[in-house]
């Protein structure tokens, strides 16, 4: 099982682990997700599409959420249901453990996000602003203090977990861009949260003390040829009638970064993964494979395996540090929207349209007993 030391956020998100905090056994799981993956737990209970999943950060029991607007939690080893946390009115988008597993924290597009007792069930505070919109990322700081979420708006805003107070607001220099943040991702040293919009642009921003927009680049967005200038400035079109909604082709779906800060990973409709380089999101490659949009994204606590879900239901595994993809999962009938290693980074945990949570491990199949 996992290490219950490991300070663990979920991923399809950001990692919550301290550089090689994950490697302490001396595991190389690059290795041992090569060797060999395996499904070998499936729970069923969710009435409808399931958005999300996580790992409690001792690896004992699992919270995920979606379209039923339920938050549940199962035990890992005998797949039993410990309970279901009810409250939010919508979807639940994402769910996420503090790093000492006192509290869950789940967004909904019910504009609000929940804090939770997990060992008992009950609610301890719900944060929401006014004017908000649908909350469709959330993305704990390592040390679990501060929570930033994206939305179906144009600010990304912050928290004080402990408190639940409002610590800042965070807009782009451009006062005329309307563009969405609906993906967030704090940097392992909580000094930089980077986001992701509608249209495939990615931002960084300096937290503390500033909150200021540092670095902006075009990501996974690129001209053309039939755009103009309104299609390109926000999600909402003109017509006649009013307005109505324009799918954007390259939306960020899913953002991470590697335990050592120095790659942001990023997911997009366009089906690619990308890589940057930080500080200056300075890109190094592509990674292509996907046929439909990457809907999640988790690397390992070593830094050494990126795996991505996608909504052609598939699960890919890759090498980081040359790109190079290495296996595909093929267990889900319905897309993968959520992906979360277990803290030790032994088992994966898949959400997805089909209704279903799957466990997977790696390494080499076990004996056959008798």
């Amino acid at each position: 099982m996992a290490d219950a030391t490991q300070a663990h956020t979920p991923m399809g998100m950001q990692p919550a682990v301290s550089p090689g905090q994950g490697a302490r056994s001396g595991l190389d799981l690059l290795d041992y997700w090569r060797g060999g993956t395996r499904e070998i737990k499936t729970f069923r209970g969710h009435t409808h599409g399931v958005w999300t999943v996580a790992f409690a950060p001792d690896g004992l029991t699992l919270a995920s959420g979606g379209v039923d607007r339920l938050v549940r939690i199962w035990d890992i080893e005998s797949q039993r249901l410990l309970r279901s946390l009810r409250g939010h009115t919508h979807d639940i988008r994402r769910v996420l453990f503090t790093p000492d597993g006192q509290t869950l924290v789940s967004g909904s597009e019910d504009r609000t996000i929940r804090l939770w007792n997990p060992k008992t069930g009950e609610p301890t505070k719900l944060l929401f602003s006014r004017y908000d919109h649908n909350v469709c990322s959330l993305s704990l700081s390592s040390d679990g203090l501060m929570l930033a979420r994206g939305s179906h708006n144009k600010d990304i805003k912050i928290w004080e977990v402990t408190t639940g107070t409002e610590l800042m607001t965070l807009l782009g220099k451009d006062q005329y861009d309307h563009h969405w943040w609906p993906c967030v991702a704090f940097s392992p040293d909580g000094l930089h949260l980077a986001s992701g919009s509608d249209i495939g642009k990615i931002k960084l921003w300096e937290v503390l003390p500033s909150g200021e927009e540092k670095v902006l680049h075009d990501g996974h967005w690129r001209q053309t040829i039939d755009e103009d200038d309104t299609e390109q400035r926000g999600f909402y079109v003109e017509d006649g009638a009013g307005a109505f909604q324009k799918p954007m082709e390259f939306w960020v779906g899913a953002m991470a970064f590697t335990p050592d800060g120095k790659i942001l990973v990023t997911g997009s409709r366009d089906t690619t993964v990308k890589l940057f380089e930080m500080p200056a999101l300075k890109e190094i490659r592509t990674l292509k494979g996907h046929a439909e949009w990457v809907r999640s994204l988790a690397v390992s606590p070593d830094g050494k395996v990126l795996v991505s879900g996608s909504d052609d239901q598939t699960i890919k595994l890759w090498d980081l540090a040359t790109g190079r993809h290495f296996r595909t999962l093929k267990g889900h009938s319905g897309g993968v929207r959520g992906i979360a290693f277990s803290p030790d980074g032994r088992r994966l945990a898949s959400a997805s349209w089909d209704r279903t949570v799957k466990i997977w491990e790696g390494g080499t199949e076990p004996p056959q007993e008798g």
